[in-house]
Formats: structure tokens, C-alpha cells, sequence
């Protein structure tokens, strides 16, 4: 089969092991950042299995229409950029499957609370201006440490901070906060607490409709001036323009953010990266060598169980009906 992956911006994929798993295939990978419709339309040309790396290309019903075989897509993680019923419409599975924890993400948090509190990058920038000790960070150890959604990786992250004698306060959904109680993490009366109490408030919960601006700006208003939020989860789960705001008016005081409404952020565009008091990195959270090898390892067995002609994870089995055959 003809294999396109999408936006490997490291052109990194070819020198992971399971790369190898699609030796009999024809792969192109693609290290550009395609949105122009046309250009998008252009590449995906020829291919019949898509692969796509978490949320990085819109695949619209307007995409899918101007591609005849395009037979299958497979990736990891929810799918919100994926106009499922269109492809279920032209016969075209949509696989994904959730089998990991990350732990890359969760990992990657924590070294974002700590360079946040301890403000290294600004540190940093300052001893190579010839500064020495220009600002005093913040430990951790006796703080409260907010993790908003227990799932996979809210509870490494609550299990970190419990790990640096923080306390740590959990709001979920319901079901979410009887495990973290169960966990022996506190559960406030109401979310407001989560604000008004955290030193540090961890963003981890997944982006859908529901929970699209879900933090507000009266949410934000809420934090201790001296208080740093961070955000690895998605930057569209904060009301649109809330953050900037709240953070050149105090409240938090400082952030860390991994992760942006328009993606990639190129050429320093974005309104965070002009704050001093914000640490911003590139969407780094699940970027690491051993998570991408776990990820595209699942994403290519997808591949080949399509080729082979029993396909599994698929999230429109009504599509199955109208599968467009493989060949032989």
C-alpha cells in the first residue's frame, strides 16, 4: 500500500525501529507543515493509509472528497480533527486506539512546575547576559499542587507532587474524584477551590466540545498572584485570549505552556512568548524517543492488520460496509 505520515516535523520516524515494520510498503513521510487545502490534497494524492501524528492535520470532509484512495487512517488518541462521518460515508476506516500512558507528557509537566517556580529559563537568559541570581524562585515542598482531570497522566502527575511533599487537590468528573480520594488526594466541595487554594494548577483533561473554554477568565481571577498554571493538555481548553490577559493583570502570576491554539507556532507568533513571566515550550510533551516508538509502533501494526484485511480499533465500524477492498 501506498502509506503517507503526516507532519513529522524531526524527520524522526525513519530512524525508529518499528519503521521497519513497513519495509514491504511504499511510505512517504512528510516533515512540512501542509495546510494550504490544495497543497494537502496534492500530497495525500496516491495514498491509501494515512497516518497522522495526534492532532497536528485537519482531515476534512472537503479533503476526504478530493481523495479516491484513501482507504484507511490511523492514529492515537482522540480524533476531533477527523470529520469521521465523512469518512465513514466513503468507506474509509478511521482506527485509533489508546493503549499507553504518557508518561512523557506527565514527565515533561513536572519539569515545567520547576521551571516555572524556580524561573530557569529566565535564569538562564540572564547568566548569558553576564547577570548572576537576578530573581528568587519558589520551592515546592509544603505547596499545593492543583491537578484539574485524573486521568492517565493527571494521576502521574498528582503522584510527582505527592512525591515533593506537596499537597495535592484533584478535581474530575465525578468518577475521577472518588478514585483520587481513594488515591488519598483531597477532593475540594467545588472547583472554585481548585483556584482559589493551588500554588500550582496542572491542566489534564481532554479537549471536546464539553470542555472547550472550560477555565475562564473568572476562573483565572480566582488564582494567588503568586500561583503558576501550566498547561500540557490543549491550549484550547482556556476561553480564547483569557490567559494573556489574566496573566498581565496578576492573576496567575506566572505560567508554563506546552501547548497552542494554532499549531506550529512559527516565527515567535504568538502573544505568550512577549510575556516574561510565561515559560513556553514547542508541544513537547509527547515528543520523546521511547513514547514516539511505543506510538508509531501501534500506529504501523494498524497499518499492516488493515493490509492483511482484519482491521481492529476501528471507531466507524459502519464503514466497514463500504470498505474499499484491499489489495490483493
Amino acid at each position: 500500500m501506498n502509506v503517507t505520515i503526516l507532519d513529522d516535523y524531526a524527520d524522526a520516524v525513519r530512524t525508529f525501529e518499528c519503521f521497519r515494520k513497513l519495509e514491504d510498503h511504499s511510505v512517504r513521510v512528510s516533515t512540512e507543515c501542509v495546510r494550504d487545502p490544495d497543497a494537502l490534497a496534492a500530497l495525500l494524492e496516491d495514498t491509501e493509509a494515512l497516518v497522522l501524528l495526534r492532532e497536528r492535520t485537519r482531515v476534512t470532509r472537503a479533503l476526504v472528497e478530493r481523495l479516491p484512495r484513501l482507504k484507511m487512517i490511523t492514529l492515537n488518541g482522540p480524533w476531533p480533527h477527523i470529520d469521521v462521518a465523512a469518512c465513514t460515508e466513503r468507506g474509509i476506516i478511521v482506527c485509533s486506539e489508546h493503549r499507553h500512558t504518557s508518561y512523557a507528557t506527565a514527565e515533561l509537566t513536572w519539569g515545567l512546575v520547576i521551571a516555572a517556580m524556580r524561573h530557569i529559563p529566565q535564569q538562564m537568559a540572564e547568566l548569558k547576559r553576564g547577570g548572576w541570581q537576578t530573581r528568587i524562585g519558589t520551592g515546592l515542598r509544603g505547596r499545593t499542587l492543583g491537578v484539574y482531570g485524573y486521568g492517565r497522566i493527571g494521576k502521574q502527575v498528582a503522584g510527582y507532587g505527592k512525591a515533593f511533599g506537596m499537597r495535592v487537590l484533584v478535581w474530575s468528573r465525578e468518577k475521577a474524584r472518588e478514585d483520587a480520594r481513594r488515591d488519598g488526594y483531597d477532593v475540594p466541595p467545588a472547583r472554585e477551590a481548585l483556584f482559589d487554594e493551588a500554588d500550582v494548577l496542572s491542566l489534564h483533561v481532554r479537549l471536546v466540545p464539553e470542555t472547550r473554554g472550560m477555565v475562564s477568565a473568572a476562573d483565572l481571577a480566582r488564582m494567588k498572584p503568586t500561583a503558576v498554571l501550566v498547561n500540557t493538555s490543549r491550549a484550547e481548553l482556556i476561553e480564547s485570549g483569557a490567559l494573556e490577559a489574566a496573566l498581565r493583570a496578576g492573576r496567575p502570576g506566572s505560567a508554563a505552556v506546552d501547548v497552542y491554539e494554532d499549531e506550529p507556532v512559527l516565527g515567535a507568533k504568538h502573544p505568550l512568548l512577549a510575556l516574561d513571566n510565561v515559560v513556553c515550550t514547542p508541544h513537547l510533551g509527547y515528543v520523546e524517543r521511547d513514547q514516539l516508538e511505543r506510538y508509531f509502533s501501534d500506529q504501523f501494526e494498524r497499518v499492516l492488520a488493515y493490509a492483511r484485511g482484519a482491521p481492529y480499533g476501528v471507531v466507524n465500524p459502519k464503514a466497514l460496509a463500504g470498505c474499499r477492498p484491499v489489495p490483493g
